[in-house]
C-alpha cells in the first residue's frame, strides 16, 4: 500500500475541482489554464452524489469519464472523490428518517449539505455502495492517484440526537462500562440520575438545566467514533477494490473546528490531509496557519502530509471576508510546505457562479486569468516545480507542545469556573510565544513518548488519565523540562474533579497545589512582580518546594504566586497559574526554553528547515521590511549563490538549499 498519491510529479499544486457547476465546452479551457498555472493534482467529485447516482442502483459516469480523460491528457493526476459529502434530494425526501436532529429535537432538511445522521444505516448502506460503484469503475483509470473519502466530516452535523443514534449509543456504553461503571464513571448520585438499565440512557439532548459533564464527554467520544466508521466503511470498500490506491479525507485542524480527535483518525488514512483557511481579520493569521501546519504534521507523524484546501483569496463564511494582500497567498503556500506539506490545494479551481459559496475566492476567479490571484497562482506553480527535490524531506524539532482534543471538548461545557477560556486559543498564545522565539515545534498527543524533546509545554490538559500524568511525571524525573499551564491536571479522564487541591494528577511533579480558583471579570488585569499582566484566570497557590518566579502585585491574591518552577527527578516543572499577557508569556517561555538549553532565535521572519539528503531553509518574511539572516546556499526560488548572509526582502520568500 502505498501512502501517498500515486505518481504525483513534485508538489501537489492545485484545488477542488467540480466540472458539472460547469458547461462542457469549459472543461478544456480549465485543463489548458491547469497546465499553465503549473497544476499537478485535482480533488475530484466531492459533492457529485446527485449528478452520479441519478436514482437508486442508477448511475451515470459518462460525464466524468471524459473529465478524467481530459485531466489524464493534461497529465493532472487526480485525488478521486466517493462524493458521499452531500446526499442527493432523492434519497433524504424517499428517507427522511437519515436527517440529523438537533439536541433540542428539530430534525435538519435537506438543502445543503452533510445531510445525513452518522448512525444512519440507510445512509451508510447507499455510501458504501457508492463508494464501491467509483471504485470498480475507476480502479485501472490512468488519472487515479488517491481516494477522497467524504468530506470535512463533522462540519456541519457536529453531534446528531436522534433514536438511531440513541441506540447505537447505548450499545457503545454497554461496550465500556457495566451499569455499576457507568454510574461510578458518570457521578450519577449526584441529581438522582443513577440509572438501572442502559435502555434509560438517552444522548445529552436539551434538558432543563445543565447536563451531567461525563455523560455529554462520552456523547463526543461516541460521536466521533460514530463518525470515523462512516468513514472506514467507504475506506474498506475502496481497499477491497483497489488495494493499491491510497486514501484520504480532510481533516479540519485549525481555529474552525475541534470536534472530532483526529489522533485516533489519523491513524486510520493512508497520509494526513487537511483544510486550513486563515482568520482574515487576526493579524496573527500567518501565526495560527504555522500551528495548523504543525499540528497537522504531528498528526502525520513527521511524515509529509496535504494541505487538501485553503483560499487564494478571501472565504464566504466569516463575518467580514477580507481579500488576501498582494503576495499573502504565496507566503501562506510556503509556510505549508516548509513544516511538511508536500503540497498545497485550494478550494476551489473555477469560482461559482451561483450556491452559497459564489464569493469564495478561487484559483480562476470571477474576473478571469487578468488578476492578481490567477497571476499569483501561476507564479508560485512555476515556483513548486523547482521544490522537487524537497519532497519527502522532513521536519526536526526540539520542542513539543502536547495536544488534546478531548480535554478540548470537556472545557467548552457549561458550568466551569469561567465562559471566557477557549482551549484553541490558549494553545495558540503559547504556540506564537515558540513562534517569536524561533523555535519550531512539534505537537504529540497525550501518552507519547516524550524523550527525544528538551522542553514540552502543557496547556490545559484538563481531563487526564492516571496513565497519561505518569508519562509526565516520568518524562521530568528522567531529566526533561515542561511548562504546564491552568486548567491541567483538574479532573480524571471522566471530568471527576481529583480531590486534595488543583493541580490534581500534576500537584507532585509541580511541587505546588492550589485551594480555589479566581477567575477574572470581563476586562479586568492583575499585575505581577515581574512586570507582566494577567487577565481571565488566578487562582490560589501554594508552593510545595516549587520556587516562585513572580506573584501577584495586586488583585484579589496579592503575594500569592502566579508562575512557579520545581525541581522534580533530574528536570524541571514549570507552572503557569494565569493567563499572562503577551510579553509575560513569552518572557516565561523564552527562560523555559533556555533553561532546557533550545537555543532562542528570533529573528523578525519564519525560518523552518526541512531536513533529507539535504538541508532546506524555508524564510517567510511577513512583516513589512526587510530582513538579513546569517546563511549560505543557493537560492532555489532565484538560482542566487549566497554566501554568509541573506536578505529576505519585505512580504518575500525564499528557499535555501543550504551549504553543509
Amino acid at each position: 500500500m502505498t501512502t501517498w498519491p500515486i505518481d504525483l510529479p513534485g508538489l501537489g499544486w492545485g484545488a477542488d475541482y467540480n466540472p458539472e457547476q460547469w458547461p462542457e465546452h469549459v472543461w478544456t479551457e480549465d485543463v489548458e489554464l491547469m497546465r499553465r498555472a503549473g497544476v499537478t493534482m485535482v480533488s475530484l467529485g466531492i459533492f457529485s452524489w446527485g449528478r452520479i447516482e441519478v436514482s437508486k442502483g442508477e448511475y451515470r459516469f459518462e460525464w466524468l469519464d471524459r473529465v478524467m480523460d481530459l485531466l489524464h491528457a493534461g497529465g493532472i493526476r487526480v485525488d478521486l472523490a466517493t462524493a458521499t459529502a452531500a446526499p442527493p434530494p432523492w434519497l433524504t425526501a424517499e428517507h427522511p428518517e437519515m436527517l440529523p436532529v438537533r439536541a433540542d429535537g428539530v430534525r435538519l432538511s435537506h438543502g445543503s449539505r452533510q445531510a445525513y445522521c452518522p448512525s444512519s444505516p440507510i445512509y451508510r448502506d447507499r455510501a458504501t455502495a457508492l463508494a464501491a460503484e467509483m471504485a470498480s469503475h475507476y480502479r485501472d483509470h490512468p488519472a487515479l492517484a488517491a481516494w477522497h473519502v467524504g468530506n470535512e466530516y463533522a462540519c456541519h452535523v457536529k453531534r446528531c440526537y436522534c433514536d438511531a443514534c440513541a441506540a447505537s449509543f447505548r450499545e457503545w456504553l454497554a461496550g465500556r462500562y457495566t451499569l455499576d461503571q457507568l454510574n461510578d464513571a458518570w457521578s450519577t448520585a449526584f441529581w438522582s440520575q443513577g440509572y438501572t438499565d442502559f435502555a434509560q440512557v438517552l444522548p445529552p439532548r436539551v434538558t432543563p438545566t445543565f447536563s451531567n459533564p461525563a455523560h455529554v464527554l462520552d456523547y463526543d467520544r461516541f460521536s466521533d467514533d460514530a463518525i470515523l466508521e462512516l468513514y472506514k466503511a467507504e475506506r474498506d470498500v475502496l481497499r477491497m477494490i483497489t488495494p493499491d490506491v491510497p486514501v484520504t479525507t480532510n481533516f479540519m485542524a485549525n481555529w474552525t473546528f475541534g470536534d472530532l480527535d483526529y489522533w485516533k483518525w489519523a491513524r486510520e488514512v493512508d497520509f494526513v490531509s487537511n483544510d486550513h483557511y486563515t482568520q482574515a481579520e487576526s493579524p496573527d493569521r500567518h501565526v495560527e496557519l504555522a500551528m495548523s501546519a504543525d499540528l497537522v504534521r504531528g498528526l502525520a507523524g513527521g511524515k509529509p502530509w496535504l494541505l487538501m484546501e485553503n483560499s487564494t483569496s478571501a472565504v464566504n463564511w466569516q463575518h467580514r471576508n477580507i481579500a488576501k494582500l498582494p503576495g499573502e497567498m504565496r507566503r501562506h503556500s510556503f509556510q505549508n510546505i516548509a513544516r511538511g506539506a508536500d503540497g498545497t490545494l485550494f478550494f476551489q479551481w473555477r469560482q461559482s457562479r451561483g450556491g452559497s459559496e459564489r464569493y469564495h475566492s478561487a484559483m480562476v476567479p470571477h474576473a478571469g486569468t487578468e488578476t492578481k490571484v490567477y497571476r499569483e497562482v501561476c507564479e508560485v506553480g512555476a515556483e513548486y516545480a523547482k521544490l522537487r527535490d524537497v519532497v519527502g524531506s522532513t521536519v526536526d524539532a526540539s520542542v513539543a507542545v502536547l495536544y488534546d482534543f478531548q480535554s478540548n471538548w470537556a472545557l467548552r461545557q457549561d458550568a466551569h469556573p469561567t465562559a471566557d477560556f477557549d482551549y484553541y486559543r490558549h494553545v495558540l498564545g503559547y504556540y506564537k510565544a515558540l513562534w517569536q522565539a524561533g523555535v519550531t515545534v512539534d505537537f504529540v498527543a497525550p501518552g507519547t513518548n516524550l524523550s527525544g524533546y528538551s522542553l514540552v509545554v502543557v496547556p490545559a490538559f484538563y481531563a487526564v488519565s492516571d496513565a497519561h500524568a505518569h508519562v509526565i511525571a516520568d518524562y521530568v524525573a528522567g531529566g526533561g523540562h515542561v511548562v504546564v499551564t491552568y486548567l491541567s491536571g483538574v479532573a480524571d479522564e471522566h471530568t471527576r474533579v481529583r480531590l486534595g487541591g488543583y493541580p490534581g494528577a500534576f500537584r507532585d511533579v509541580l511541587g505546588v497545589w492550589s485551594e480555589e480558583f479566581f477567575p477574572l471579570r470581563k476586562d479586568e488585569t492583575v499585575s505581577l512582580s515581574d512586570g507582566s499582566t494577567a487577565s481571565m484566570w488566578t487562582e490560589h497557590l501554594h508552593t510545595r518546594g516549587a520556587d516562585v518566579v513572580a506573584s501577584y502585585a495586586d488583585g484579589p491574591l496579592p503575594g500569592v504566586a502566579a508562575i512557579t518552577r520545581n525541581s522534580f527527578g533530574n528536570g524541571v516543572a514549570w507552572y503557569v497559574a494565569c493567563d499572562l499577557d503577551e510579553a509575560g508569556l513569552g518572557r516565561t517561555v523564552e527562560n523555559a526554553l533556555s533553561g532546557a538549553g533550545v537555543a532562542v532565535s528570533p529573528t523578525g521572519i519564519e525560518l523552518v528547515r526541512r531536513k533529507g539528503d539535504v538541508s532546506w531553509l524555508f524564510a517567510v518574511n511577513h512583516s513589512g521590511t526587510d530582513a538579513q539572516i546569517e546563511a549560505s546556499g543557493v537560492d532555489v526560488l532565484s538560482g542566487t549563490q549566497v554566501s554568509g548572509r541573506l536578505t529576505v526582502r519585505a512580504g518575500d520568500v525564499v528557499v535555501l538549499r543550504e551549504e553543509v
